[in-house]
């Protein structure tokens, strides 16, 4: 999944926070380069995600048209990137529902925003720069998961508001209420566990004057829904089964989501679920790993399951689960 991983790490702060330039920072060479970017497509509805979603790719091509004139201008700059077996426009479709539930976030032009897991190819710091405009400035926390970040924030024109980085979330390099508002969008389950996203959270509610989450639910209303979460819920099943920690941790609940919240001392401003309506075929993982289970039962079992959640996308696409936008204070 696409959200990074925001574990401990070191170093790589703009001049504001001690460290080198966003400039410096993006001609830097550790960027890694996996897969690979290919031409800007200007006309974000010329592409439909056969691969992304075979169960109606008309509609979904239909949300890039329906998308405001802004919207949709911005998508057409996002680079489409080879990384089989998904369609090269999934990155459109996964930048759209990041603008699709920041529409209610308390975010204002000219503000200062905090982002909590990243990502390699910037799928909510895109809309986010866009959201605060050219006097904004968002600080892109990461601690790995850099390869294309550099590339897409570029073309889209957004490297001159956006900083990126790498910092360990539970101890973030900021100073009391720095910025109006920080964010996570899909990059709680990337944290690895319960007592992480409590110490993030605390964090968040440090710097920011709210803090802004969302993150998709284990519940599904369409088939669709239900084929992505019976991929997705493998994951952590399979990973910890080949010895090592979850991939990402399974989707809590919305009522879970607010408990953490709480007892990283926040208090819950208001909260909702959002049906986007769009694909989402991030949870697709090779079914080639699982030949390296040991256990004979359980590698079968598992084989087995993917290969029922494999053909109900197959059969009527994946989409995006509901989705828990929650905003939160810190307590007085």
């Amino acid at each position: 999944m696409d959200p990074g991983e925001v574990r401990v790490a070191a170093g790589g702060i703009d001049p504001r926070h001690a460290g080198p330039s966003p400039s410096s920072f993006f001609q830097s060479p550790r960027w890694s380069r996996p897969g690979r970017l290919v031409e800007v497509d200007l006309n974000p509805s010329a592409r439909t995600p056969a691969a992304v979603a075979e169960g109606d790719p008309e509609r979904y091509a239909a949300r890039l048209r329906e998308s405001p004139p802004e919207v949709a201008s911005l998508l057409g700059r996002v680079p489409l990137l080879e990384t089989p077996p998904l369609d090269p426009s999934w990155l459109r479709y996964e930048m759209l529902e990041r603008f699709r539930v920041l529409q209610g976030a308390p975010i204002a032009k000219g503000a200062s925003i905090l982002e909590v897991g990243a990502g390699a190819h910037a799928i909510a710091t895109v809309p986010l720069a866009s959201r605060v405009g050219p006097g904004g400035h968002v600080v892109a926390i990461e601690l790995s998961r850099w390869s294309h970040f550099r590339e897409i924030v570029a073309a889209c024109g957004m490297d001159d508001r956006v900083d990126p980085v790498r910092a360990d979330a539970r101890h973030l390099p900021h100073p009391s209420k720095r910025f109006e508002v920080a964010t996570c969008l899909h990059g709680v389950r990337s944290l690895r566990s319960e007592a992480a996203m409590v110490r993030v959270f605390r964090e968040m509610l440090r710097v920011g004057r709210s803090l802004f989450l969302a993150e998709s639910l284990p519940t599904a209303h369409t088939e669709a829904q239900r084929a992505h979460l019976a991929m997705y819920d493998l994951r952590e099943e399979v990973f910890r089964a080949l010895g090592g920690g979850p991939d990402d941790l399974g989707y809590r609940s919305l009522s879970r989501l607010c408990e953490l919240i709480e007892e990283a001392g926040g208090e819950v401003r208001s909260s909702e679920v959002l049906d986007v309506d769009l694909p989402h075929a991030l949870a697709l993982f090779p079914r080639a790993l699982i030949e390296g289970v040991q256990e004979p039962r359980l590698r079968a079992d598992l084989l087995g399951r993917w290969d029922r959640a494999h053909e109900l996308g197959q059969r009527h696409g994946t989409d995006h689960p509901p989705v828990g936008i929650l905003l939160a204070e810190g307590s007085a």
